[in-house]
């Protein structure tokens, strides 16, 4: 299901509702299929800039216009809706399928594999629609795959925006937690009975 924003966006914050953009791990982010290898980290940016087209943009190979783009975060997340940003003349994104938790998916396992949710998309040239997820089944997202088959009959398929609505955990994905555990203990870390006044103590 897809909404649209009822109000303007100069009178509220819609950026901070957009705040998983800094959750994340962009260097770690990868496409399958994408014509200019690595172009596919210009397509996150700030709320602000999700019209701003002047740049790079994500597209997929002559003829060929299916993509999949694996996004890793930097913490685990909670998604509640998605925003996609695609090219005009035919080239957005027609349909979008997703997969979560799920590494090294290739364009096999995406066509074969059940989706945790999909959804036939429309041209939102003007960034203005959103598309929510069934909240139960986005929850604890270490990393997402987005499965673009097709677009509307272009023989690209052109995205310059993909957002994400939710919020993160403060649990950083890199932080390990380490236990030390005591296998002999040292009698100077252990007061006697005697010592802390809890017994009587033998005196020869």
């Amino acid at each position: 299901m897809a909404c649209t924003h009822d109000h303007s966006c100069e009178d509220h914050d819609c950026s901070s509702s957009w705040s998983l953009y800094k959750h994340i791990d962009l260097p770690k982010v990868t496409a399958l299929n994408e014509a200019n290898p690595g172009s596919v980290k210009s397509v996150f940016k700030a709320w602000e800039e999700r019209l701003n087209s002047t740049g790079e943009h994500l597209e997929s190979n002559e003829g060929d216009p299916e993509l999949l783009v694996y996004i890793p975060f930097t913490s685990d997340v909670k998604i509640k809706s998605i925003s996609i940003v695609g090219g005009a003349d035919g080239t957005s994104p027609s349909k979008l399928r997703v997969f979560i938790n799920r590494d090294g998916i290739d364009f096999s396992d995406a066509q074969s594999m059940q989706p945790v949710q999909e959804w036939d998309l429309v041209e939102n040239l003007h960034g203005m629609l959103e598309y929510q997820t069934r909240y139960s089944k986005f929850q604890s997202v270490a990393n997402i795959t987005l499965h673009f088959p097709d677009s509307f009959g272009g023989d690209t398929t052109q995205i310059h925006y993909i957002g994400f609505k939710g919020e993160a955990t403060q649990l950083k994905r890199d932080v390990v937690a380490t236990i030390v555990y005591e296998i002999t203990p040292n009698p100077s870390d252990h007061k006697t009975r005697a010592e802390t006044g809890g017994g009587l103590s033998h005196v020869e």
